[in-house]
């Protein structure tokens, strides 16, 4: 996997980025990241990059000319025209089947804007996904696109030490991750749940997806309009249900 930023601060994404397993991924070449100055592409000789918005208006739009220069010498390199993520507050919100299907392009383009954002006509141009990490505003895409790389990097064969690790966590099945513990066996009074030190592997996972159904209705029962359950997790959900219910009157 090659990520492909483009923005008008580079150093902000690797230096985000280049640490911790990212920055361990990188070093072993299992993913690359590219930050493309914008400014690089500017026919300013300010280096410039915006203007006053046609219309009025407060604040200044980033130009279509830098960003398609910056956006065509990716396309340049690698020989083809890869999906390009701008990321907007008015995009779709970023869940995790968005992350697993990214996770098998060759290349993602992450457009970072600024500013009052972007030149509508060169987003029609090369714009093939609009993207939000979430309903508010940040003051520019870079935050989100490396919450966007984080997220998909972790689906990329190799990242992860466990492979499986990463298919095991929040959102697998459309449920929340189960409660974790580590040694000592009782912390401040609070002990490990006894059957996590049994040994006995079909009741910890038993407890484990009644964990996970339990925590996802507590804290997103939405997810669980989709999530894959067997007949006797059913059961059990409902069963919750009823209990949430008697519990609420």
């Amino acid at each position: 996997m090659h990520y492909h930023v483009l923005t008008l601060f580079p150093e902000m994404i690797t230096g985000g980025l280049g640490t911790s397993i990212i920055g361990r991924a990188m070093e072993q070449g299992i993913i690359e990241l590219t930050a493309t100055n914008i400014r690089d592409y500017s026919t300013n000789k300010h280096m410039k990059v915006d203007d006053y918005p046609y219309g009025g208006g407060a604040g200044m739009v980033m130009q279509a000319e830098p960003v398609y220069g910056a956006y065509c010498d990716v396309v340049k390199k690698i020989g083809y025209k890869p999906r390009v993520i701008y990321l907007t507050p008015q995009g779709k919100v970023f869940n995790q089947s968005m992350v697993e299907e990214l996770a098998k392009e060759k290349d993602l383009v992450f457009l970072c804007g600024h500013y009052e954002g972007i030149d509508e006509r060169v987003l029609e141009e090369i714009v093939t996904d609009y993207v939000s990490i979430g309903d508010y505003v940040l003051t520019g895409g870079e935050l989100p696109s490396m919450v966007m790389i984080d997220a998909i990097s972790r689906f990329v064969p190799g990242v992860l030490s466990n492979e499986e690790s990463a298919q095991f966590e929040s959102f697998q099945d459309n449920l929340l991750e189960y409660p974790q513990y580590s040694r000592p066996a009782e912390w401040m009074g609070k002990r490990v749940p006894e059957v996590l030190l049994s040994g006995h592997h079909a009741n910890i996972e038993k407890w484990r997806r009644e964990q996970s159904i339990q925590r996802t209705l507590e804290r997103r029962p939405e997810l669980l309009e989709n999530a894959v359950l067997s007949k006797k997790e059913k059961n059990y959900l409902e069963k919750l249900k009823k209990e949430k219910y008697s519990h609420e009157c």
